[in-house]
């Protein structure tokens, strides 16, 4: 026999029991985000006020407030979702994987999840708004704080919990990297393709910077023994 669900009770997409109240203050919330999205690409972001937005989901100026402090911080409310997905992706990926791996395909899958058409826009819309352009970055902080704890979950000591940290700092360096050289890509370009063929670049580029620094550290003993005779 099924079992009976409260009345008002429902189910979020990751399982989670949301009672009635709970539920309509995620459909506000979601409300106010699509109208703001929408009207920052009809109008654009400066052109577009908080008064705009709160008439187009139907609801007041202080009730807008009650769900995001700014207009800016609805322009990256999406970067929440990213965050989790991320997280999800490189969790569901088999436990004895190389970190490297699992980063990469998590990190990839999460990245075409996100990538739809509104969201290519979106990105299109921040480059162009300099306001936004400087707020952007801190979402690279946010996102390496996630995947650093991604990654920690996977790790059996602390030592490698310690390399972990290390690893999420520079996959999270690419990532920003790997953004700007997306944007000077020929427009058909598969992105899904793209990220992978760039993080195999970046995999081989610190292998080569690996031996760089082996080859110097080979060098320093003989140098100071020259020094010293």
């Amino acid at each position: 026999m099924a079992e009976e669900k409260p009345e008002g009770m429902g189910r979020t997409s990751d399982g989670h029991t949301e009672g009635r109240r709970e539920r309509k203050r995620r459909q506000t919330r979601e409300r106010i985000e699509q109208a703001a999205m929408s009207l920052f690409l009809e109008r654009g972001f400066d052109a577009t006020t908080i008064e705009d937005i709160a008439a187009r989901a139907d609801v007041s100026k202080r009730s807008f407030f009650d769900y995001f402090p700014s207009k800016e911080e609805v322009v990256f409310a999406w970067q929440d979702g990213f965050a989790d997905r991320m997280m999800t992706a490189i969790a569901a990926r088999p436990a004895d994987e190389p970190a490297v791996k699992a980063v990469q395909h998590g990190l990839i899958s999460a990245i075409v999840l996100a990538a739809d058409e509104r969201a290519m826009a979106l990105g299109e819309l921040v480059r162009n708004t300099p306001t936004l352009r400087a707020r952007d970055q801190l979402k690279y902080a946010k996102l390496e704080g996630k995947l650093t704890e991604a990654l920690r979950l996977r790790a059996r000591s602390e030592e490698e919990r310690r390399r972990m940290r290390l690893l999420a700092a520079v996959v999270m360096s690419a990532l920003r990297v790997g953004g700007e050289v997306w944007n000077q890509e020929p427009p058909g370009t598969s992105l899904e393709a793209f990220a992978h063929r760039f993080f195999g670049s970046f995999w081989k580029s610190l292998g080569e910077f690996s031996d760089e620094a082996e080859k110097t550290d080979q060098k320093i003993p003989s140098v100071m023994a020259e020094s010293a005779r």
